[in-house]
């Protein structure tokens, strides 16, 4: 531990002028007094550390020393190019590799374009989970990344969706994925290629033998494939919507937006009104009447019959609210 975090704090200084012992500590995670006996003990290995006394001072190299320490391990290598996702290489384990290849490429590049890291890092960032919810890391996600890593066998316990006790897997896991805050693996079973939630994982066992990966496999693609097929399968009844120019517009952001768009491009023209009929896939009556309420007076149900019934009734009872009666807007007796 002791010599990665000397290794790490001569890339520190090398990558910028100057450092004071309270920014390396907090960087090294370690005290300023540890701090000051790694500078004493990088010195009397030969390499120039110099500090500076007072107020402004710090550490910083002598005579632009360079050291030969910048190559790139392996799983470093990876773990840069997911980078710009630091929850997920948090969850994964990957989160020092992580930081040791980018103190290794900032220690690499000029010192014109020693800012670029930070510059990027202020400017962009991406958040992986969906709004409303808590994001929590699956307890199984470090052993699966390890084994997509190392192309590993993988055994575990799995619960299906409904099911009320877990299933034995093995399977060989080739990629993972974060949608909207939900980690899944995309692993081949017995020839097949299936999509299993990481969360629902359990007991799971690496094997010391690696499978052998077909190169033809394309995780983005296969994802997008898996993904689209899902999203269809949800969509299991239709409704018949009349809607205004309005509520044509306001549509993809309430209902699946492939299948509004597919039911726009097979609708007539409007009718004398500009009103417009369309129908189309939703995943069950219940949930489209939430989603259909939010376009409000833009849309009327025309089937099936029960939510349309359904909708006059809310409407009729949006009527008792809001209609005139004998107080004014502040429920203040009317003069």
């Amino acid at each position: 531990m002791r010599a990665a975090r000397l290794i790490r704090m001569v890339l520190l200084l090398q990558s910028r002028p100057a450092m004071t012992a309270a920014e390396l500590a907090r960087e090294l995670e370690v005290s300023e007094r540890t701090v000051t006996r790694d500078a004493q003990a990088l010195s009397a290995a030969g390499v120039p550390v110099y500090a500076d006394r007072g107020r402004a001072g710090g550490y910083r190299l002598v005579g632009g020393y360079r050291t030969g320490l910048t190559g790139l391990a392996r799983d470093e290598a990876e773990a840069l190019f997911l980078s710009g996702l630091p929850s997920a290489l948090r969850e994964m384990g990957l989160a020092d590799a992580a930081s040791a290849a980018r103190l290794k490429v900032s220690a690499a590049l000029m010192p014109s374009l020693r800012d670029a890291p930070d510059r990027a890092v202020r400017r962009f960032h991406l958040d992986a989970p969906g709004w409303y919810q808590e994001p929590a890391t699956p307890e199984q996600l470090p052993a699966l990344a390890g084994a997509v890593w190392g192309d590993r066998t993988v055994r575990a316990r799995y619960l299906r969706n409904g099911a009320d006790t877990p299933v034995e897997r093995e399977l060989d896991p080739y990629g993972l994925v974060l949608k909207a805050g939900v980690w899944y693996v995309c692993a081949r079973v017995a020839e097949d290629f299936r999509v299993y939630r990481v969360d629902r994982f359990s007991d799971v066992v690496v094997a010391e033998e690696r499978f052998e990966r077909d190169e033809r496999f394309d995780l983005a693609g296969f994802w997008a494939e898996r993904a689209a097929q899902f999203a269809r399968s949800l969509l299991r009844a239709e409704v018949t919507v009349r809607l205004s120019p309005a509520g044509v517009g306001r549509l993809p952001y309430v209902l699946d937006r492939s299948a509004v768009r597919a039911a726009l491009e097979a609708a007539g023209p409007p009718d004398a009104e500009g009103w417009l009929t369309v129908t189309v896939p939703v995943e069950s009556e219940e949930i489209a009447y939430g989603q259909l309420l939010g376009l409000g007076p833009e849309s009327e149900v025309l089937e099936p019959t029960a939510l349309r019934e359904r909708f006059a009734a809310a409407a009729a009872a949006l009527h008792g609210l809001y209609a005139p009666g004998p107080t004014d807007d502040h429920g203040a007796d009317t003069p």
